[in-house]
């Protein structure tokens, strides 16, 4: 079997393993985030960062949902950086823009943090501080006992069905869980034009 064909195989068997009521209880909280004029506020680095970007189009655009993401301001993502530590970035910029407990932090990552290998501990901090606020913290990570597991009462972990290919199959369907949500009749306004 070639690479490319094994790579599809093992999409196809991720797809077949989805927890569609996990995607489903995650969609009523955003519908109720929604419903009461709440926030979602899109956490990630690497690949994540640009999926984060791409969610914040779609649910602004597609569900009417006003959304945000951190690193879309790279002047202020880089001078928190220089000026603060990495570790804080999140933070900080949460808590100028008055996050607050109606409101969504979403983490796209595929190791969802974790203190302890001292990996994303940016994404971390966030978790902690949203949750402190009493605000629905949700993600879609692809790693098991991530820092995003010990917070959250409602998040997706992609199966994992192959350990070399954890990052891409993740970061892929990030992009194919949020393009449910958004196309779900309970948070969808505005149709895609095709």
């Amino acid at each position: 079997m070639s690479f490319s064909r094994k790579h599809l195989e093992e999409t196809i068997e991720i797809a077949k393993l989805i927890d569609s009521e996990k995607i489903e209880e995650i969609i009523n909280e955003l519908s109720a985030i929604k419903k009461r004029q709440g926030r979602i506020f899109f956490v990630g680095v690497g690949g994540s960062a640009a999926n984060a970007s791409h969610a914040v189009n779609d649910f602004r655009k597609l569900a009417d949902i006003e959304s945000y993401a951190p690193t879309d301001n790279i002047a202020e993502l880089t001078a928190r950086t220089n000026d603060e530590g990495w570790s804080t970035v999140f933070v900080e910029w949460l808590r100028t823009s008055r996050m607050n407990g109606g409101d969504c932090l979403f983490v796209l990552s595929v190791g969802g943090g974790n203190r302890d290998l001292n990996v994303s501990v940016n994404i971390c901090e966030a978790i902690e501080f949203a949750h402190n606020l009493g605000a629905f913290v949700t993600g879609i990570v692809g790693k098991r006992d991530s820092h995003l597991s010990k917070y959250s009462k409602a998040y997706f972990e992609v199966p994992i069905v192959n350990p070399d290919s954890i990052t891409p199959h993740t970061e892929s369907f990030q992009g194919v869980i949020w393009h449910l949500m958004v196309s779900h009749p309970k948070i969808v306004v505005n149709r895609t034009k095709w």
